[in-house]
């Protein structure tokens, strides 16, 4: 092994602890005084939160992931880290999930705050879990060394075993780990030169295959704990209603059922299990106040935004004179754009267990906020926040669903267990179509671009105005009114090529739709307007897309080489026959580069197939290249989907939709053969959960007009005609 290129300065809390079992434990972290206070039960517990690694005495290495395992790969991609700097050997891996502790497993990237989302977790995670598995290593180095009597620099790990050659003695990490935990945790570990990974970069199996494969993964709807209980919930059929009186006596009836309660957000049935909860929540009957409630339509959100699109909005960016370069403009290009609600449509709904006691409120669930989450239960409980424990389990999938603002779903658990006393467990079900029409979704979005060109041909001014509900606002993420929110201008405010006037300004009006992040958050929407609108612009000049966008981003290599690959790679240059097109899109989200390139047939009856993607992606070293392109793959069906027919409508204040037979998702048959290159990086991890949705919309759009001559201005897909 290397000596390696990175020297880290002194850590600035690393606490480690002996367990009675004879287990070394390992924490790292950047919490400084906020991690001293677990140094006791460190030492005398090797299961407490503030530890990345235990090592136990069969030699398993399991890693305490901080970040919630939905789907993404992330067990796989934290374990990967940790064994290569500790030489570990793959099988000897194993991954639990970390419970909440803001002070010891905060996303490096958030501040003082635990969470999974905006593909940060690799960014977060990868010198931290380095780190830890670095320092591991050194330990167990240093425990051999002192147990053979030889210097720790002729002693080296291979594979998990311990091995002086001078002397031909070996050791396991087992054999060592009691030793170990005795020794002092070194103020300087030197990590890997890249050319000495094993794992890091190269494709290994998940951690996570076979439990999935076999059926013994743990996700919350199969958790059954002793005397659990099962509760639905019977929500107002429009948004802001109340409850204004109900009748539980034919629910109560209903075998099974055992009690019937009021909360806040409408009338849990509680039940021995989930037929008789549904039965009995069936069964109920529910006089509803929607004095206060919204009963407008989505048509009637778009005529206010389109009112509010003719007036300027909240800065987001000015660069130059956006005035007097459109008063100077040779022509100038003008396109609206809509983008409907989008559900989340995970395939796991939204769950959750909650067990209230004298000792408090444990949960059991797929967390994805764990800080947020503690504090709306301990607020609405009114416990202090260390009173609230959550257990991490698998979550099938959630796109954002279960970063829920100020709680959502698991506060309503944590209210009914409270609600129904007796110390016994519920856990609160959401079918699909509480889900589908109880919110919280994607917002609805309105764009207007402007383009000018002057009488060189010089794209001189871009103006881009958005209208769409805030995200932010409310949440504890928000940073007030007066500053705009990047949840509805991000992917355009940072709009990549090289014109001397733009502005991008926004409006964030009130609307009583609930609405949350969804996989790209405002890049799923941003992405399409740029870069469709950018395609017009070429199209008018009568230049090629892709040589003007790498004409206007002389001054971004890496952008210029994620273009260039996908349109290598692609076949950009090479002629199509008659009726099929191929369109082109780039995007930068979550710090990743993605280029794609789609091929498209268009039939005459209006029909078309979406064939081919190619997809050129930067995100800086590719941990595992295999989750990398999965997650490419993943990301581009699912952004599909939202292209080709995804959409919530309401009206008269009632969502239409309720399940895939109203919500259709991408079939297997329409998923095209995707193609994913990735760029060679020796720079830290960026974010790839994401990042591949973007481009995919107007890649596609463009590809359409390439084939017919329409354009696309709204989604999910219909042309507008070319004026």
């Amino acid at each position: 092994m290397s000596t390696g290129v990175v020297k880290l300065k002194r850590r600035e809390f690393m606490k480690y602890g002996l367990a009675a079992g004879g287990s070394l434990t390992l924490g790292v972290g950047l919490a400084g005084a906020a991690a001293a206070a677990g140094t006791d039960s460190a030492k005398a517990n090797s299961f407490v939160p503030n530890v990345f690694i235990r090592i136990d005495k069969d030699s398993a290495v399991t890693v305490i992931a901080k970040h919630l395992e939905m789907g993404q790969g992330i067990y796989t991609g934290l374990s990967t880290l940790v064994a290569d700097e500790l030489d570990a050997d793959w099988s000897q891996i194993r991954v639990e999930g970390a419970p909440a502790d803001t002070a010891r497993y905060n996303n490096l990237g958030w501040g003082a705050y635990q969470g999974t989302g905006g593909s940060s977790s690799m960014r977060s995670g990868f010198l931290q879990m380095r780190r830890a598995g670095a320092s591991a290593r050194a330990m167990l180095i240093n425990a051999a060394a002192g147990a053979w009597q030889v210097p720790a620099s002729e002693i080296t790990i291979t594979k998990g075993q311990i091995t002086h050659t001078a002397s031909g003695r070996t050791a396991t990490f087992g054999d060592m780990a009691v030793a170990a935990a005795a020794e002092s945790v070194p103020q300087d570990v030197v990590l890997k030169d890249p050319v000495d990974f094993v794992y890091i970069g190269h494709d290994v199996a998940r951690v996570d295959k076979s439990p999935k494969v076999d059926g013994s993964a743990i996700y919350t709807q199969d958790l059954r704990l002793p005397g659990m209980l099962t509760a639905l919930v019977a929500h107002p059929p429009r948004f802001g209603g109340t409850v204004k009186s109900f009748d539980a006596s034919a629910a109560k009836l209903v075998d099974g059922v055992t009690t019937v309660v009021q909360i806040d957000s409408g009338i849990a049935v509680v039940a021995e299990n989930f037929w008789a909860a549904q039965q009995g929540r069936d069964a109920l009957i529910v006089k509803w106040d929607e004095s206060h409630a919204f009963r407008g339509s989505s048509d009637d959100i778009l005529a206010q935004y389109r009112a509010l699109a003719s007036q300027p909005g909240k800065v987001a960016r000015r660069d130059g004179n956006i005035e007097a370069a459109f008063a100077a403009a040779d022509k100038i290009v003008e396109a609206a754009y809509e983008f409907p609600y989008l559900a989340h449509a995970t395939m796991e709904p939204l769950n959750c267990i909650a067990q209230v006691s004298e000792r408090g409120c444990e949960l059991w669930y797929g967390a994805q906020l764990q800080t947020g989450d503690q504090q709306d239960v301990a607020a609405a409980l009114e416990l202090d926040v260390d009173k609230v424990t959550i257990n991490m389990l698998y979550a099938g999938g959630s796109f954002g669903r279960r970063a829920d603002r100020n709680g959502g779903y698991v506060v309503e658990a944590a209210r009914i267990a409270k609600a129904v006393g007796s110390n016994r467990p519920v856990k609160l079900v959401w079918t699909r179509e509480d889900d589908m029409r109880g919110g919280a979704y994607r917002p609805l979005n309105y764009h207007i671009v402007r383009g000018g060109i002057d009488a060189t041909g010089r794209i001189t001014a871009w103006q881009h105005r958005i209208v769409g509900q805030s995200i932010l606002t409310g949440t504890s993420f928000s940073q007030g009114p007066e500053v705009v929110d990047r949840t509805t201008v991000e992917g355009a405010s940072s709009l990549p090529y090289a014109i001397a006037n733009v502005t991008v300004d926004v409006h964030n009006p009130a609307i009583p739709v609930p609405v949350l992040w969804w996989r790209s958050v405002a890049h799923s929407h941003t992405a399409f307007s740029t870069e469709t609108f950018f395609d017009e612009l070429a199209y008018t000049l009568g230049q090629d897309p892709l040589a003007l966008r790498l004409a206007l981003l002389s001054h971004d290599k890496r952008k210029q080489e994620v273009l260039r690959l996908a349109a290598a790679r692609a076949g950009w240059d090479k002629p199509l026959p008659k009726g099929r097109g191929r369109g082109i899109a780039l995007h930068e989200a979550f710090k990743t580069c993605v280029a794609e390139v789609v091929e498209v047939s268009a039939n005459s009856d209006g029909t078309f197939s979406v064939d081919k993607v190619t997809a050129a992606v930067d995100c800086g070293i590719a941990v595992n290249p295999d989750i990398v392109a999965a997650q490419m793959q993943g990301s581009i069906g699912f952004g599909l989907s939202a292209a080709l027919g995804d959409e919530i409508t309401i009206t008269d204040g009632i969502v239409q939709q309720s399940n895939f037979d109203t919500y259709p998702v991408l079939r297997m048959s329409q998923m095209p053969r995707v193609d994913v290159h990735v760029v060679p990086s020796s720079a830290d991890p960026t974010g790839v959960g994401e990042p591949g949705l973007p481009p995919i919309a107007p890649a596609v759009a463009n590809a359409m007009f390439a084939a017919t001559g329409k354009r696309y201005h709204r989604l999910p897909l219909q042309y507008t005609a070319q004026s």
